[in-house]
């Protein structure tokens, strides 16, 4: 009892320890899942706080507001790029459906609560839980501290609105992945599978194997010899390579005698020659290996023809003995911006690199690799070359963007100050306040931020893991504290609010989802191999993407996912403020 007690007093006594320990307990149960399906680290974090907060401790405020706008600025700063680029460019299309999803998520439970007659608290957890958008409570708290009312009215408030998030962000969670994943494919009769096939086929891909891992490895580098009379004999590399259609493949180095060089696209090839040739494994094995040499038209499709004459493969460590390296470069370039893949292989610098990944977006989608895939500034691709050539599409595309623990600490402290001071600022219109809020601020400048990062990667460099700490452990604190805070007066409301607010909070998820599946797939016509990852990104539910994707055993519908979560991340969290200031 001795120690039961100590531990109470130390708790209210050092409330720093409490956070810690919350963030532990979140965090730690967080991670255990059910079919897929879990609490997640924020509502897990969320209900330790309600425990821990049963012992009545008090925490300053400062460090809720700090914390919030760290995460904040982080959220805007990773969906920076995807969010310029789907105003600005052809993801307007997309853009502009986010737009009519994110109001059909805030007029949903706007109806709830006044069918019901909700108060203000109970409204905005209602809505950041049903939308699982936990980031929204902060703008929410920041609007109800600004309506004027008394210290008790306006606590007794934010006291019910982490009741009302927890009861409904289980089925926010949970039924946004079975309705967009599940129960999408069958009202809008979609065969999910089937689509994806289709659009890969339509875009000319095949799906991807090996990697990291595994023994198998799509780009492989092989020697081989002329033989004498061989039809690429004074051929210079560039047109020996075209000789294999379709296909990338690339005379990377020669050995003549015992002399070694590396091959431009310009250099003759002899007989004798022994040739290191990079491709892919299936081309250097059953086509460049079988010795072809032309392609023979025969009705409507190409017949590979085999002769005599083709290379020999030989072993030669030395010649096949090349530095070689594998770089992540973070694309900037306005000529690369929107181009296809194979329009950027066609460039001269990208003659014998080879695409590993794409990555996009601050959830770090990966992108399937087909001829049509768009490039964007902000993406990351993985490629794999010589270190020279490595170099000379770096300048092409970039940057490269190697490893680094390092954070540019100024540019974070001056983004968030500058938002802050930006979103402080009060216009009254017909004597009505108008404020973005130093929150809302926040946001703001990290969008600009990301954006700004993208098109000159010189400064403002965040590692991902950076931006996970600003973005996770930020909104988890912030959490934390609003559990220990409400943790007094939540156990009497969920008592008495429980059932019905959970109901309440499933139609608020699962409307707007109906309703934004057949806008568009009837009203803007998407492809039903994206619809459903259109619809994820624009609720920005990564688990129902994860299953779509599952579902469709195919990467493709996350092609709809980046630009739709940055517009609707955005406005997700600026509806917390907006739906406070229409209800009251």
């Amino acid at each position: 009892m001795f120690i039961l007690t100590w531990f109470a007093d130390t708790l209210r006594h050092y409330p720093e320890i409490a956070i810690f320990l919350v963030l532990a307990l979140g965090y730690y149960f967080g991670k255990f899942t059910f079919q897929g399906i879990g609490l997640g680290s924020v509502t897990a974090t969320l209900l330790a706080g309600v425990l821990i907060g049963q012992l009545g401790i008090t925490i300053s405020p400062p460090l809720k507001a700090t914390v919030f706008l760290m995460f904040l600025f982080a959220v805007g700063y990773g969906v920076g790029p995807q969010f310029v680029r789907g105003v600005a460019k052809d993801g307007l299309p997309q853009a502009i459906f986010s737009v009519v999803q994110c109001a059909f998520c805030l007029l949903a439970p706007f109806a709830v609560v006044k069918i019901v007659g909700y108060n203000l608290g109970y409204g905005a957890g209602l809505y950041s839980g049903s939308q699982t958008i936990s980031a929204a409570m902060g703008l929410s708290t920041d609007a109800i501290n600004r309506l004027g009312l008394s210290a008790d009215q306006a606590k007794a408030l934010l006291d019910s609105m982490p009741i009302a998030y927890a009861v409904t962000y289980m089925f926010g969670t949970v039924g946004s992945a079975i309705v967009i994943a599940v129960l999408g494919p069958a009202l809008l009769r979609i065969d999910l599978a089937a689509a994806c096939k289709d659009y890969e086929e339509k875009q000319g891909g095949t799906k991807a194997q090996g990697g990291a891992g595994s023994a198998w490895h799509r780009w492989e580098m092989r020697a081989f010899r002329v033989r004498p009379g061989a039809r690429i004999v004074g051929l210079r590399a560039m047109e020996a390579e075209a000789l294999v259609p379709d296909a990338r493949v690339f005379v990377m180095r020669i050995r003549r005698g015992n002399l070694i060089e590396d091959a431009t696209a310009d250099t003759v090839l002899r007989e004798g020659d022994v040739v290191a040739v990079a491709g892919a494994r299936d081309v250097l094995v059953n086509v460049i290996g079988q010795g072809v040499r032309a392609v023979a038209v025969s009705g409507a499709r190409d017949t590979l023809v085999s002769v005599s004459d083709g290379p020999q493969e030989v072993d030669d460590p030395e010649l096949l003995s090349m530095p070689v390296e594998g770089v992540d470069i973070y694309v900037t370039s306005k000529k690369a911006d929107g181009k296809t893949l194979a329009e950027l292989a066609t460039l001269p610098s990208a003659r014998g690199i080879f695409l590993r990944k794409i990555t996009r977006g601050a959830v770090a989608t990966s992108m399937p690799i087909l001829p049509n895939t768009k490039i964007y500034r902000g993406d990351i691709l993985n490629l794999v070359g010589r270190t020279q050539d490595i170099a000379a599409v770096a300048k092409t595309l970039g940057a490269a963007d190697r490893p680094t623990d390092v954070a540019d600490v100024a540019f974070i402290g001056a983004g968030i100050a500058i938002g802050a001071l930006v979103g402080a600022l009060v216009w009254k219109i017909a004597a009505v306040p108008l404020t973005l809020s130093t929150a809302g601020g926040a946001l703001i400048s990290g969008l600009v931020c990301g954006w700004l990062r993208s098109v000159h990667p010189t400064f403002g460099r965040i590692p991902s893991s950076t931006v996970w700490f600003m973005n996770s452990v930020g909104l988890n604190i912030f959490i934390a504290i609003v559990g220990i805070s409400a943790g007094p007066g939540f156990v009497n409301g969920l008592r008495t609010q429980g059932v019905s607010l959970f109901l309440w909070g499933a139609v608020a998820t699962m409307v707007p989802l109906v309703l934004g599946m057949y806008i568009g797939k009837y009203i803007f016509r998407f492809h039903d191999a994206i619809l459903l990852g259109i619809v994820s990104g624009a609720r920005t539910t990564t688990a129902s993407l994860g299953l779509v994707c599952d579902r469709g055993k195919s990467q493709v519908p996350a092609l709809g996912y980046t630009v739709t979560y940055a517009v609707g991340n955005t406005l997700l969290t600026i509806w917390g403020m907006v739906l406070i200031l229409m209800i009251s």
